[in-house]
């Protein structure tokens, strides 16, 4: 599983407090009831039972800087989250990188996007709008998702210069 994240850290690697940040806050909003940000917190824990199973799928996850730098829940909720992303890539089949703010208009993606490779070598992409979700199967257009996925990772910090940065941004939350 590649992905990337924008605005918000991608919810595979979010811990409850922060998915619940945003589940209250869009309830808060009137875009959602009460219940539904329950069931999205609740559906998340689900999903992220996957990191825990036995055979674990890897993961590559790309970060836009914005979502670090973001207090979503508070300073004390981000400097949670921020030390379980470190914790995330202590595991040997997960790979956390920092898209920094330079990349400027080099960031390839506006949205949130995860490509899957399956088990039968094919690769499916999903990407996400402010609306709803889309399954891309298009052998053509996940090529060129994956290419520019790849120019991403490349042009992203290293995964030790992402985590010192994560590191010294959770300092500051705290």
């Amino acid at each position: 599983m590649r992905t990337f994240g924008i605005g918000v850290i991608q919810g595979l690697l979010q811990i409850p407090a922060y998915a619940s940040a945003l589940a209250n806050a869009a309830a808060q909003r009137g875009s959602i009831t009460q219940e539904q940000a329950d069931a999205r917190v609740a559906f998340l824990a689900g999903r992220q039972s996957l990191l825990s199973r036995s055979n674990p799928p890897f993961i590559h996850a790309v970060i836009d800087e914005s979502c670090i730098r973001r207090p979503i829940g508070g300073r004390a909720v981000m400097a949670e989250q921020l030390r379980y992303l470190e914790e995330l890539a202590a595991q040997p089949w997960i790979t956390i990188q920092i898209a920094p703010f330079d990349l400027g208009e080099r960031t390839p993606f506006t949205m949130p996007l995860v490509l899957l490779d399956l088990p039968d070598r094919a690769v499916v992409g999903y990407a996400e709008s402010q609306a709803r979700g889309y399954l891309e199967r298009s052998r053509e257009t996940v090529s060129a998702w994956s290419r520019e996925y790849d120019l991403l990772q490349v042009e992203s910090l290293s995964t030790v210069a992402s985590l010192a940065r994560a590191r010294a941004l959770r300092k500051e939350f705290s």
